[in-house]
Order: C-alpha cells, then structure tokens, then sequence
C-alpha cells in the first residue's frame, strides 16, 4: 500500500464546495499551507484546470512525497519548503484567491513510528515535523525543569494531571534519559490515578498533544500565519481552515473574529470609512463532521471547520459618515 492509498483528505467535499466561487476564477491563485501528502491538493487541480498551487510544508518529506502526486500538474504548481507563518515572505506581495490550512499532524508523520508522534508504537522521541531543525521532544523531557514540564502539559494538552506527570517524568529521567515513546506512554498511565484514566482514549494522548506543539511552536505559528493569510486574500477570496483541537480552534476563531466584526464604537449611529468588517463568515461557528465522515476516515473525529470570504471594500458615497 503506497502513501496515497493511505491517505484521505479530511471533509474534502466541503472544502471544495466552500473554496469553489474563489477558484473559479480565471488564473486562479490557490494556497495549501500544510500541504501533506498533497491530498486536497490534487482534488482543487483536477478540478480546476486553471488554478494555480502554491503549496507549503515544514517537512521536507512530505513536500518530496506530494510533489510525485502532483507531478502531473507540474506546469501549475509551486512546492515550496517553508513553516506557514513565513508565507508573507513566500508569497512577497502576491495575492491569493483561495486558501487551505489543514493543521495538526499529518498522515504521513502519524504512520511513520520512527518519527515518535504516536504512542501505540515505540519510537524514538523526536516529533519534529521538520527533522533538519529545531529540539526534539526527548530533548523537552530530559532537560526542562518540573514546572516547565507541567506548564507545557498543562497549557498545552490541558492536562489535569500535569505537575503529577511532570513529577513521574522528572523521578524517571534520574534513572535513565526518557528516549522512547512507548516508555513515556507506559509513565504517563501510572502517573494518572486510575478512576480518572479516560474512556475511549488513550491516557498519554494530551501528554503527547503537548510536546509535539511545544517542539514544533505550532501556536505561536498559527497565531502569525492566519492573520498573514487573511491579509493576502483578494477581495471574494476565501480561506478554509481545519482544526482538530481546542488550542488551535481558539485562535482561528479570534483571528476571524476580529475580522467580522465593525471597528466603530457601538454608540455611532453611522460606520466610519475603515472601521466595516474585512471578512464574511461561511460557516455558523465551527462545522463538525457528519457521522459518515467519521466513519470513511476516524482522523476526521476531531475536526473543526471555520471559512471566510474577503469582502469588498464599501465604495465611498459622500454621506454623513465621511469625515
């Protein structure tokens, strides 16, 4: 079974239904910021014979990976090696028609166990989506202090149980260096009292969730990557974005947020040139998959999905509200 076999496209139809007035444009610019294994990719090119890809990855193997998928489109297609909040960089001035972001972590990065992302094999602990650069997450656990061990699980896996696992880890890496995964798993169930062990899950999901965002800075990234995108949409652009945890929805939610709403004090009786919404919303809140989604491909269980539209700028009229 190769690498496309595998891997399916989350809530690809509504991604494309949503994306479609954009790109039906003449010349159409479409960006993929976490273009993977070039899945939705594919779907928007073969659609759209004259869409344009500009598709970005922070994993040089998934990039290599995508660019043999989408090699029949060569001719409309730019793959670039870049983490998604240097698109401003990447893009330098160029506008786009419609956007992508698929975030969290791949297929590919998922069912590759040597790269230590999933607790169910053991691997060695590195959990970078790019492995040419940055610490890796057995450095975060052998050298971090208790409370920075606590305050990574607890910010970011928003674990109940942080200073406890902090503790088990910190009393373990005395012993020997924590280097594999399914160690760290194994530490992380007896660090959790068992009446509070989660159902349906496993208990080290958000002990893993929290390293992989630490080591990737993938917060920090997000929060400067979708104001930069939003800003080089075109007026009638629009962007999709497909989150699968709260973190990461939050800060989409905000970014847009500030966006569709007016900037005027709410006592004005008139909207001041400049202070109208930027953004439409497309969706009502966040979209969660349908149950035959879930059950053609169990990744998808987790998804949120929020879209917008670039508006148009509010041609000047001459009435009371140009001052």
């Amino acid at each position: 079974m190769g690498e496309r076999d595998i891997h399916v496209p989350v809530l690809l139809e509504r991604c494309l239904e949503l994306l479609a007035p954009a790109l039906a444009r003449p010349g159409a610019l479409y960006l993929d910021a976490t273009l993977g294994l070039g899945g939705h990719a594919e779907a928007v090119l073969r659609a759209y014979p004259g869409v344009r890809l500009l598709g970005l990855d922070r994993d040089p193997q998934a990039l290599g990976l995508a660019g043999q998928r989408l090699a029949p489109f060569a001719d409309r297609i730019r793959l670039v090696h870049a983490v998604y909040d240097e698109l401003p960089e990447v893009l330098a001035g160029e506008q786009i028609d419609g956007g992508l972001f698929d975030l969290g972590v791949s297929s590919l990065q998922l069912d590759d166990a040597a790269r230590g992302f999933a607790y169910a094999q053991d691997a060695p602990l590195d959990m970078r989506m790019d492995q040419t650069r940055g610490i890796t997450a057995a450095e975060v656990l052998n050298t971090y202090s208790h409370g920075d061990l606590a305050r990574v699980l607890r910010v970011y896996g928003e674990e109940k149980f942080a200073s406890r696992i902090a503790q088990f880890i910190v009393r373990e890496r005395a012993k020997a260096p924590l280097t594999g995964s399914a160690r760290l798993a194994e530490l992380v169930r007896e660090a959790i009292p068992a009446p509070a062990r989660r159902t349906g899950g496993h208990p080290a999901k958000r002990t893993f969730q929290a390293l992989r965002i630490e080591v990737n800075g993938e917060l920090a990234v997000l929060e400067r990557a979708i104001p930069a995108a939003l800003d080089a949409l075109r007026p009638g652009g629009r962007l999709v974005v497909l989150s699968y945890h709260s973190l990461e929805d939050r800060l989409v939610k905000q970014a847009i947020a500030e966006r569709t709403r007016s900037t005027a004090p709410v006592e004005l009786p008139f909207e001041p040139p400049g202070s109208e919404p930027t953004l439409r919303a497309l969706t009502r809140g966040a979209e969660l998959p349908d149950a035959a989604e879930v059950a053609a491909n169990p990744r998808a269980a987790s998804v949120r999905l929020r879209a917008v539209e670039r508006k148009d700028r509010p041609k000047r009229t001459g009435t009371l509200g140009e001052v």
